[in-house]
This record gives C-alpha cells, sequence and structure tokens, in this order.
C-alpha cells in the first residue's frame, strides 16, 4: 500500500483490499494506509501470492478499476462476472463487502456486472449480486476507512480470530 498520510479522507485512495482489511480489523487498514508494512515473509501472505499467480496463468486480464485490481473477470451467459479468489472460507463476511466494492465501482462508472467468489482449495463457487442494503454497508465501510486514514494514531490493538493469521501480528502483539 503506498503512504497517504496527509491527505484528506475524500482523497484517501480506497481499494478493495482496504474494503476487506476493515471489514476484519481497522487497525490493520490505519497501519497498511500509513506506510507500515506487513511481514512480507509471512507464510499466508506467500500462499496468496501463489494462488494469486495461479490464477493469473488461467486468466489473460487482472483488471484494474479505481484503485482496485480484479482476480478475474469472466464473461458467462451474456454477463460480467468479477471473480474474487481465496484461500479459504474463513473471512467470508471480509471477501464479500471486497468483492461487493468491486461491482459498486463498476456501477458507478456504467457497467453492470455479479460476482463470484471461489475457494479453489473447498471446491466453493459463491455468487454475489449488489442489493441496496450491500451497497448501504460497503459505502459505510468506504467513509469509515476514509475517516480511520486521518487519524494521528492507530485504534488500539483488538484481538480477532484472524489474529494469528495476520502479517501484522508480531507488530500489535509483541
Amino acid at each position: 500500500m503506498s503512504n497517504i498520510a496527509g491527505e484528506g479522507p475524500s482523497e484517501v485512495p480506497v481499494g478493495g483490499t482496504l474494503i476487506r482489511d476493515y471489514t476484519i480489523c481497522p487497525r490493520q487498514v490505519w497501519l497498511g494506509v500509513h506506510a507500515i508494512s506487513p511481514d512480507e515473509d509471512d507464510a499466508n501472505l506467500v500462499v496468496g501470492r501463489f494462488l494469486h499467480a495461479e490464477a493469473e496463468s488461467h486468466q489473460s486480464l487482472r483488471p484494474v478499476v479505481g484503485h482496485s485490481r480484479f482476480d478475474a473477470v469472466v464473461g458467462r451467459e451474456g454477463e460480467l462476472v468479477v471473480v474474487e479468489i481465496k484461500k479459504s472460507a474463513r473471512a467470508l463476511e471480509a471477501a464479500r463487502m471486497q468483492l461487493a466494492f468491486y461491482l459498486l465501482e463498476l456501477q458507478r462508472r456504467g457497467v453492470h456486472a455479479r460476482g463470484e467468489i471461489r475457494v479453489p482449495d473447498e471446491h466453493k463457487r459463491i455468487p454475489l449480486t449488489l442489493s441496496d442494503d450491500l451497497i448501504a454497508q460497503v459505502e459505510k465501510i468506504e467513509q469509515a476507512v476514509r475517516t480511520l486514514a486521518e487519524e494521528a494514531v492507530p485504534p488500539p490493538a483488538r484481538r480477532v480470530s484472524w489474529c494469528s493469521r495476520c502479517a501484522y501480528h508480531d507488530f500489535c502483539w509483541s
């Protein structure tokens, strides 16, 4: 993530990854937007990079929209489908918010699409369609990310189920 400290809340480059991370742990978002990098050798990051590289080898296109890079976009039955690939279904709600943000970004640009979360190791494909309620949830998170980025200090560390798998674990709990 790039250093955005000092930018106003409307200028924070919000992408789907920040939406996902905020859903899991707001502190992780603050650390990232203030250019405090996670442990790049963390096993979960390495596996994630591998999954994305594997997906890329089967896809010719990983489009960028705004500040988001989609894992894949496919045409199916005359529809555009944005695909988000995950290592596991553990943080499914966060993945759902991330994918909903991608669909909202496309909708804001006049492009209708639906989404699909894929968890290859679990042979899961979870469809996602934007609804008014889902849009409201994503917009609320988007604004919260912008507001959080303006804070001078990170939120206090709060233990969540994701902590043991987080690349910031040692930073928060050492």
